[in-house]
């Protein structure tokens, strides 16, 4: 669409260019034959022979299309030139490379860029799903956000847990992560932080656009980072344990050497 317009306009250019041209010289024409007739009828013998007007009005007319040849090639030669001295390769301009009255407006026309593109930023925008401007929740989803978090529960339960089942897209958290909730803490309530968790991501998945607000993002997250918690401490003590153990088998074996 963009290059047919183009080539209609450039075509409608040279049309108008060769227009005006041939306009010039039929004009330039009409006027020497013009003149020159003139010149011939007031002439004394009424003809070319000895006629100074016409040969001046002549050599006039001569010297205007050789001068106007002259100009129209030079004019080409001059622009043919400076394209061919365009670098055809990627450069970066510096400050000398252009006159301080461009560097002045690129200046000006950059700084005004930068405020219209702060000024336009939303201040008081709010879509549901997503973390207010200028709050530490700023661009983030909430729902993709707490999602997240699965894969990372997950992995460390398997590592406390080798024979955790492996995890199914639409599975409750509750019931993906039973064997880990008699590790968990209970409080006042009787709830665990999976119990929590869990209802998060139901809404998360299951809830509309809105259904995870901050407040419930909150909950889900501090719940999530309460069973990391804790099954890191699990796993810390696992390590302790085990380095226990070998230290107690590394010291058997050497008194059973001994003796």
């Amino acid at each position: 669409m963009l290059s047919s317009r183009l080539i209609s306009l450039s075509t409608l250019s040279n049309f108008i260019y060769v227009f005006l041209v041939l306009v010039t010289i039929v004009a330039a024409g009409l006027s020497c034959s013009a003149l020159l007739s003139q010149a011939v009828r007031t002439s004394p013998t009424e003809s070319w022979k000895d006629n100074i007007n016409a040969l001046v009005i002549g050599a006039s007319y001569a010297v205007v299309l050789v001068a106007s040849l002259f100009y129209c090639v030079k004019r080409r030669v001059a622009m043919q030139l400076r394209i061919q001295r365009i670098s055809k390769s990627n450069k970066s301009f510096v400050r000398s490379d252009m006159p301080n009255v461009v560097q002045k407006y690129v200046a000006q026309e950059y700084i005004r860029a930068c405020l219209v593109s702060y000024e336009s930023l939303p201040r008081d925008a709010f879509h549901e799903g997503w973390g207010r401007p200028g709050t530490r929740y700023s661009d983030v989803c909430f729902r993709r956000k707490l999602l997240d978090t699965i894969p990372n529960i997950d992995e460390l339960a398997h590592i406390v847990i080798p024979t955790h089942p492996a995890a199914r897209p639409h599975a409750r958290m509750l019931h993906h992560f039973r064997f880990i909730l008699p590790l968990l803490p209970v409080d006042e309530d009787g709830l665990t932080p999976l119990h929590y968790y869990d209802s998060a991501v139901q809404l998360a998945r299951n809830g509309g656009t809105g259904a995870l607000g901050e407040q419930e993002f909150e909950i889900g997250m501090r719940a999530a980072d309460g069973i990391l918690n804790c099954l890191n401490e699990c796993r810390l003590e696992m390590i302790e344990g085990s380095s226990s153990s070998t230290r107690l088998s590394l010291a058997s074996s050497s008194s059973l050497n001994l003796k």
